[in-house]
């Protein structure tokens, strides 16, 4: 699967020009992050770590990802819309963690209240890697879905041109001509976009719910001025200022500081510890409007891994999107496989397994942002501790994915030029707006490729173990 960069990697002084020129092009192209000292002002700036040479992708399964991404849009959304799918799946879940309990409290009293929200909004990513089988032969592998908050549509939508430079400076100006264009930016905005103008007020405004520390504030800023070339209003606010700012009239409309909000876009939301008792609030006060919120707090439910085992469930496809057919085949084709601990035979008997033979398996939280999963003699410790308790059924367990590493560098500010062993994973980003029962947007908005070196188990760009990277297919 190489993507024949062999001559290159093994000539020095020309891995050390292109590096140079590579930060440069980086940093003209604005793929910033704010430094981990000075995160809340731009005045000091770095480039977002990326991948010296762009990575190689197979081809066929680039256009797999791609070609399912409607389906998944549109599972998602039945997911989001199926209450009892939602209280069947996550019963066991919520008697054990607590984070997912209080998201799903705040569900069911907005569903008892009644729903203000006509439009509705969802942007996620698909998370893939090619898992290499012993033929050799690479199959495509869902990760996961992200639901909420998901990140760098903005910083890859930049990324694309840096390599396009890097490897026309190292003499491949055919192979840089094959770089695929890539814009999840634009993409995004144009969702955000569709859902500001069937909320139907041109004066009101779309907020973005952000951190308290915003070190990846460039990449919300591409989405940003997307929505700004378009006279779309933007505002950003912190749970806090909603708290403190937020009110609702008597139709539910959502205003702050006097400002009515079209859209919240979620960049934040998806980790307990960004939820004290007053964040807990302004959420509630936020999913009873009418405002379009990206995700509505369902479709945060429907991203959890608890959600993504049950899919796995032989006819569960089948009753959550049963006028398509073809959907499900597409869908199926990209599961790993993926296993319930609920307490019973059937969880004590994978929870055994994987205690027999942890490297295996890949044991998952109900957490996003990267970071949490446990893998090795980490899973067997943490298995052997909670395998009589219900505690194990906060996780589930899934198959590990095997890709075939490949050499490159990983370019991090006030890091030494050093070649890795690396795996990639590739994540398509999916827009949809739905008004009342009628889909009216539902698209694949563009792809990431994030690049880690292979001693690193698990963690994304935001957590400091993964890059920015291009596909360059094969």
């Amino acid at each position: 699967m190489a993507a024949g960069w062999q001559d290159v990697l093994q000539d020095q002084a020309a891995v050390r020009e292109a590096a140079a020129v590579a930060v440069d092009a980086a940093l003209l192209a604005g793929v910033l992050m704010r430094t981990g000292e000075q995160p809340h002002a731009s005045d000091v700036v770095n480039y977002a770590p990326f991948t010296l040479l762009p990575s190689a992708v197979p081809r066929a399964l680039f256009e797999q990802a791609y070609a399912v991404q409607q389906d998944f849009n549109l599972l998602v959304d039945a997911i989001s819309q199926n209450k009892e799918f939602l209280q069947q799946t996550l019963a066991s879940t919520i008697k054990v963690d607590d984070f997912t309990a209080r998201l799903f409290r705040i569900y069911m009293q907005v569903l008892e209240e009644g729903l203000a929200q006509t439009v509705f909004l969802g942007i996620n990513r698909s998370d893939y890697m090619f898992d290499c089988g012993l033929d050799g032969r690479a199959a495509l592998r869902q990760i996961e879905i992200n639901t909420i908050a998901a990140s760098f549509g903005g910083l890859t939508s930049r990324t694309a041109d840096v390599h396009r430079l890097v490897l026309k400076v190292l003499g491949k100006t055919e192979e840089a001509s094959h770089l695929l264009p890539n814009n999840p930016a634009k993409g995004l905005a144009l969702g955000i976009a569709k859902a500001w103008q069937l909320y139907g007020s041109q004066r009101a405004v779309v907020m973005f719910l952000v951190e308290e520390v915003q070190r990846n504030i460039f990449d919300q800023r591409c989405v940003e001025n997307e929505l700004w070339n378009r006279n779309i209003r933007v505002v950003r606010k912190r749970f806090r200022d909603v708290f403190e700012q937020g009110s609702l009239d008597a139709s539910r409309r959502l205003y702050m500081d006097g400002q009515e909000v079209a859209v919240v876009y979620y960049r934040e939301g998806y980790v307990p510890q960004v939820y004290d008792q007053q964040n807990w609030e302004a959420r509630l006060l936020l999913e009873r409007s009418r405002a379009v919120k990206c995700p509505d707090i369902a479709t945060q439910l429907a991203g959890t891994k608890k959600v993504q085992q049950e899919l796995s469930r032989p006819g569960m496809l089948e009753k959550l999107l049963p006028a398509h057919p073809e959907a499900i085949a597409r869908i199926r084709a990209t599961f790993a496989g993926l296993y319930s601990l609920d307490e019973g035979e059937e969880g004590d008997r994978i929870a055994a397994t994987a205690i027999a033979d942890p490297d295996r398996f890949v044991l998952k939280p109900q957490r996003e942002g990267g970071g949490n999963n446990l893998y090795g003699e980490e899973l067997r410790e943490v298995l052997e501790k909670i395998k009589d308790s219900p505690e194990r059924t906060s996780y589930i367990l899934m198959d590990k994915i095997r890709p075939q590493p490949a050499l490159n560098y990983l370019l991090r500010a006030h890091s030494p030029l050093q070649v890795s062993q690396c795996i990639s994973e590739l994540g398509i980003f999916g827009v949809y707006v739905r008004q009342g029962q009628e889909l009216v947007l539902n698209e694949a908005a563009g792809h990431l490729l994030r690049t880690k070196a292979i001693e690193h188990a698990d963690g994304g760009v935001a957590a400091g173990v993964a890059v920015l990277d291009t596909p360059y297919l094969v």
